[in-house]
């Protein structure tokens, strides 16, 4: 059991609770997640969109049952650890987002097919030397290995570089029995963090008319593209638009973190989402006359979108900076600093490789502490 459930579980309940814990402590802010998993399954249905919500933000069974019972058709997962644990968690519609290439882990999502029901477990591929070895492998199935073309979008970390790539291998798909051909995914991550609206949308745009020529050229073709999956939270209003997209990828939305809340606040709008993820520390070290020092540092934040935020504890004013492994330093605009051991709260810079660095997930409500929850998939490859 990881250590973090162990240690803060007897404040479970205890008024006050949240404000006892032993830190550095992930927390989420129940009411405030809930009606961010609400808000985003609202609004899929207001479009007539589906909801498939990356499960690489929170690794978590509970947050992904709750976002299916709201609304979700399934989960998108990076890694086959993180759809195995989904699986395992009872969780339908599992789509791995990533091809799986090598020997141990197309042996791994065969077996995952294989104790699924037929379609809750789909892959993407992007190459035909690996749907290849997809072919010869699922000739070990009682029923079609489920397939979506990838194509390569955004940063082109994976994905077909060209239309007449992804038409390929759709038709090389759609004529093997031990496959089923079910979609396209084009998933823009380039795209999620562009902070001028104009602009993203512009680019977005761009994307889905690419998406659609895609889909009407398969369609000429005698090929059908049931599912085309793509976008995230800052994409998520706009790739709704205009029928190019069945489904989102959105995961973000859930926690929010301080990019995000960037991204989705334009012209002094408020973002749709909250913030419901944060990190508590502790002042461990007031003998500094510029700054304090609190106990969070490069192994508990991510170090990829700047420093995280303060959000509660001291004046928000207050400057963070990476202090070293485990500390932080805090430089406070003036007036009462704060005192040892006090507890100081932070908005997360990136949310999803925040989450990885925990065991646990602090669930509150107010001042108090209602459950601690595993982050089931951390780690999980």
């Amino acid at each position: 059991m990881p250590q973090d459930l162990q240690i803060n579980a007897p404040l479970i309940g205890v008024p006050g609770g949240r404000h006892l814990l032993d830190t550095p402590a992930l927390l989420i802010d129940l009411p405030v997640m809930t009606r961010n998993i609400e808000r985003m399954a609202a609004f899929a249905r207001s479009r007539g969109i589906g909801l498939r919500p990356h499960v690489k933000t929170h690794k978590s069974v509970e947050i992904a049952r709750r976002q299916v019972a709201a609304g979700a058709i399934g989960v998108s997962c990076v890694t086959m650890g993180e759809a195995e644990v989904m699986v395992e968690g009872g969780i339908p519609g599992v789509l791995i987002t990533s091809p799986a290439v090598t020997p141990s882990k197309i042996a791994r999502l065969m077996k995952l097919a294989q104790r699924a029901r037929p379609g809750d477990v789909m892959v993407v591929v992007d190459n035909p030397r690996n749907l290849a070895d997809l072919v010869q492998a699922a000739s070990a199935l009682t029923h079609p290995l489920d397939v979506l073309v990838d194509y390569g979008a955004g940063y082109n970390r994976t994905g077909a570089a060209t239309q007449a790539q992804v038409l390929e291998l759709a038709k090389l798909v759609a004529a093997e029995p031990r496959l089923r051909l079910r979609g396209l995914q084009s998933y823009a991550g380039n795209l999620q963090h562009i902070v001028a609206r104009e602009q993203r949308s512009a680019a977005a745009a761009g994307l889905r008319e690419t998406v659609a020529g895609i889909v009407a050229a398969a369609r000429r073709q005698g090929l059908n593209f049931e599912i085309v999956t793509g976008a995230g939270t800052g994409t998520h209003d706009l790739d709704s638009q205009e029928n190019a997209f069945t489904e989102l990828q959105a995961g973000s939305y859930v926690f929010m973190d301080a990019e995000y809340t960037q991204v989705l606040s334009s012209e002094g709008q408020p973002s749709p989402f909250e913030v419901s993820l944060f990190v508590q520390t502790a002042v461990v070290s007031t003998n500094a006359a510029d700054w304090v020092t609190v106990d969070g540092g490069t192994k508990c934040f991510s170090t990829d979108s700047g420093a995280p935020l303060v959000a509660r504890g001291v004046d928000p004013a207050s400057r963070y900076a990476f202090f070293g492994d485990e500390h932080g330093k805090l430089m406070l605009p003036g007036g009462p600093r704060p005192a040892l051991g006090a507890r100081v709260e932070f908005v997360t810079p990136h949310c999803d490789p925040t989450v990885n660095l925990h065991d646990a997930y602090h669930v509150v409500d107010g001042g108090t502490l209602l459950a601690i929850w595993p982050v089931d998939a951390r780690g999980k490859r």
